[in-house]
Parts: structure tokens; sequence; C-alpha cells
């Protein structure tokens, strides 16, 4: 016991004896762990925000594609669908009485960048995310008249709307859009609660009113004479021809794969009925490859830092040899001396992961806010979980074994020195 506390005490004043030099290795690999750690946790926070994107969705629908194409064009709106599902075949689909509840949707258009989604009150009503959770108004109301657009709590911060705004759709998918519904425009009716998913950078109209916007672009673009005004508009009734794609909930989960093989046998027209929790893990898996790869620069950083760390200590075990002599003439063992290279490198590395867990910490809060507004990624802080805990515990423990180099270096030249002591 006392020798452990004579070295903790030889280690703790040679530590702050060299505080210049060994800063700047102490800052270095501080950031090397805080890199690698950070990966390792936005890998589980993407991960859970993956998860949580969609949930209660037993079935999503759309033309025949790929069940990547499918889940990114609908859940993540990204991409376009490669065909519409027929009127027809949705209406065939709520009157099935394996089906509880049809939400569709209808794609195309975009508001700055933003997608636009046509859709209905079983959107709101029925569609789920997080821990089966529901979406919910921050503030205004669902669709109320046909011009009435809500939009996600994104789109409403970054654009600064509040209810009551008017704003202009674009015709097309893009971020810059030459052709827009000037005759058109909608009214925000009401703004949604975050929820840290894809819902929150969308904005959206009734079907109604997404077929309403397209009278007389039947071409592609608004032919003069054809486009309706507000009150032509208001004065007609619509129905669709096709629709992008529909969620599906089942009234028997236990169904959910016999209705999923009847869609994609289906006769009528080529579907594809994909399980969202499936297809989820199938996206995770293909992203699965770089994250690994980025975990892996991580650690290859962590290890450079360490190797500089030898580097400092075997380039200042030349200065101490008068240091260390005069231990062993004080009685020092070469296994103490040899130990406090061990120690020193030890003690850095634990000092390094808890900078690293402040600034990681410090680095979540402040960029957070960001990540909601541009990404849609909710993160917040948490306790570190296993595999974080064992990232940030291999550090300490790589540090103790690069050490060895200069401990058993300076081992091996105490004990050619001549003076006695203890072992």
């Amino acid at each position: 016991m006392n020798a452990l506390r004579l070295a903790l005490s030889l280690t703790a004043a040679s530590l702050w004896h060299r505080r210049r030099v060994l800063a700047l290795v102490c800052l270095t690999l501080t950031l090397s762990v805080t890199l690698l750690l950070g990966i390792q946790y936005l890998r589980t926070e993407v991960r859970q925000s993956f998860n949580n994107t969609i949930t209660g969705t037993d079935l999503i629908v759309g033309a025949r594609s790929g069940q990547l194409n499918l889940l990114l064009y609908t859940v993540f709106h990204l991409g376009d669908a490669t065909n519409n599902i027929r009127w027809s075949t949705y209406q065939k689909l709520r009157t099935d009485e394996r089906i509880d509840w049809v939400i569709p949707l209808s794609l195309g258009d975009s508001y700055r960048g933003h997608r636009v989604i046509g859709t209905n009150t079983q959107f709101f009503e029925r569609f789920g995310y997080g821990d089966e959770q529901s979406l919910a108004l921050a503030s205004g109301d669902w669709f109320s008249d046909l011009f009435d657009v809500v939009l996600g709590a994104n789109v409403a911060r970054q654009m600064t709307h509040r209810v009551g705004d008017r704003i202009t759709l674009s015709h097309g998918g893009g971020s810059t859009s030459f052709s827009r519904h000037d005759d058109l425009p909608f009214r925000v009716s009401g703004v949604l609660e975050a929820t840290g998913t894809p819902v929150d950078q969308a904005v959206f109209i009734g079907l109604d009113a997404m077929e309403a916007i397209h009278v007389g672009w039947e071409s592609g673009v608004a032919i003069p004479g054809r486009t309706l005004s507000g009150d032509e508009a208001r004065e007609r009734s619509y129905q669709p021809d096709s629709i992008t794609a529909a969620l599906l909930g089942l009234k028997r989960p236990i169904l959910t794969f016999q209705v999923q093989r009847e869609l994609n046998q289906y006769t009528g027209e080529p579907l594809s009925a994909i399980l969202p929790g499936v297809a989820l893990s199938r996206l995770w898996q293909v992203m699965g490859q770089f994250e690994k790869a980025l975990l892996a620069i991580g650690g290859f950083v962590v290890v450079t830092s360490l190797v500089g760390l030898v580097s400092v200590l075997l380039t200042l075990q030349a200065q101490r040899r008068r240091e260390m002599a005069i231990l062993r003439a004080t009685g020092a063992s070469p296994a103490l001396i040899a130990s406090l290279y061990s120690l020193e490198s030890l003690g850095l590395a634990l000092l390094s992961c808890l900078l690293a867990v402040v600034l990681g910490a410090l680095g979540i809060a402040a960029l957070s806010p960001w990540l909601l507004e541009h990404y849609g990624l909710q993160l917040g802080l948490r306790a570190l979980n296993t595999d974080e805990w064992a990232v940030l515990g291999s550090v300490p423990l790589a540090a103790l074994l690069v050490s060895l180099a200069p401990a058993i270096s300076s081992w091996l030249t105490s004990r050619r020195q001549g003076f006695g002591g203890f072992e």
C-alpha cells in the first residue's frame, strides 16, 4: 500500500512538472477519444432514430420496386416512386375486411426543397412514430379548407411561418423549381409538434388540394386558360386517378404476411408490399458498413495518438536519467521506476477520457438543435450504454499496453545502475 501511494505521488508530481509538454499530448488524445466515442454514440442514436421513424404501420404498399426504394420515398422522403398505384386499388384496400385503416400518400410537389405530401385526416389520426406516439399539433388545426396546409416543425421553424401565413407550392420535387402554383396559394392552418423524424421536414396538404393545383398541368407545365382560380377549384369535387403509396394498419397483425403475399401477387397491377421494420433493418445493414468504417477510422486515430504518447515518454526518458538515478539511490526499486511510465500513461488516458466525455456532452448540446433542424435527427444527452463504456474503457487499457515499451526500457536501465534498493 505504501509503495502504491509512493508511486501515485511520484506520478502526479512528474505529470505536473511536465504539464506543458504533456498537455499537448493530452489534448491530442482527448480529441481522438472524443471522435471515437462520438462515432459510437452517433451510430447508436441514428439507429434508434431510424427505428423510431415509423411505428404502428403494418405494411407499406406502392408500385413494384425494391423495398429500400419504397421505404425511402414514403418514409424518409428521399428519391421518387417508380410509378403510382391506381385509385381503384386504394379503394379495394379500404374495403378489405382485414385492414383496419389506410393512409394514402400522393407525392410530386415541393415547397422550398421540402417534400409536399398529399394525404387525408387518416395520416394525422393513425401515423405513429417513436414509442407508439401519435402526431400532435403545436398550433392551429388540420385541414379545414381545400387550400389549407400543415407544416412540419422544422419547415415552420426554418421558414419562420406561423398559422395564417400564405405560401406557394412548387411543381416537382427539386429544391429549386421554376414552375410554381402561383395562382393557388395555400394558408398555413397548422404546425405539427417536433417528432425527430422526417415528418418534421414535410408539408402536408389534402388529396383534393393535390388534384386541384394540377388541373391544367397535364403536360407538366401550366396551360393558360386550363388552370383554376381558388373559387373555381372550391366548386369542384375531385377523385384522384392514382396515388403514390399507402400505409396500412391491419385489424389482426397475425395476418400481416398473408396480406403482404397477396398484395405482392396482386394481378390488377404490379405492387410491392413491405414490412417497415424489416425494410429498416435492411437499410441499417447497408449503412452499417459505412458506420463500421467510421468507427475503424476513429480507432486508428486513437492508436496514432497513443503512439505519439509513447514517443514523448521515450524522448523524455533520456532527460530523466538523473531523476531515475536519484530515485534508485534513495531506495526505489526498478519495478517502481518502471511503473511510473505506466501510471503516467494511464493517468493521461483517464484524464483524456474524462475530458472527452465532457467535450462530447457539450458538443451534443450545441449540435442537437442544428441536427434536428437540418436532418430531422433528434439527439439528446443520455447515460452511456455498454458499448460506449467498452469503447471508453479500451483507451486506458491500450495506454497501459503501449506504455510497456518505455517501462521495460526504464526497468532494464535501472537494473544496470549500481545502486542498492529493494525489489
